[in-house]
């Protein structure tokens, strides 16, 4: 019996890895669209894809010249707890980045990852538009 809990805890042992486990993502990206028809001056720029412990965040972010009028999340973590939190977050993120006109924004608490993911693709989606 004196067995039986080392066993367990080797068992545990040998399977944290596997739960740590993400795959690689395709190397960051940062893919300019052209403007919307219709709309001088309007772009909408792909921020990089920030991958994170949970999965890969990227936003998407519509300039008018070099203003930043709409900012949203298209890549984010596939599972539900991790979505959960983003679309609980999105909306203050969005808000921060709107008023700051940039990436130095206010992380949300209980969303610190998803908060940097966010603030780093815009970051990315700011450069590639040449703000």
């Amino acid at each position: 019996m004196r067995k039986a809990p080392i066993i367990v805890a080797l068992l545990f042992a040998g399977l944290a890895p596997l739960v740590r486990y993400h795959p690689d993502t395709p190397a960051p990206t940062v893919v300019a669209a052209p403007p919307a028809p219709g709309a001088p001056g309007t772009r909408t720029v792909d921020g990089a894809v920030e991958d994170t412990e949970f999965g890969p965040y990227q936003v998407r972010v519509t300039f008018s010249g070099s203003t930043i009028t709409d900012v949203q999340i298209i890549t984010e973590p596939g599972d539900g707890h991790s979505q959960r939190i983003a679309s609980r977050a999105e909306p203050t993120l969005r808000s921060e980045a709107l008023r700051a006109q940039s990436a130095h924004i206010d992380m949300v608490s209980g969303a610190t990852v998803t908060s940097e993911a966010y603030a780093r693709s815009l970051q990315a989606a700011i450069d590639a538009n040449g703000s």
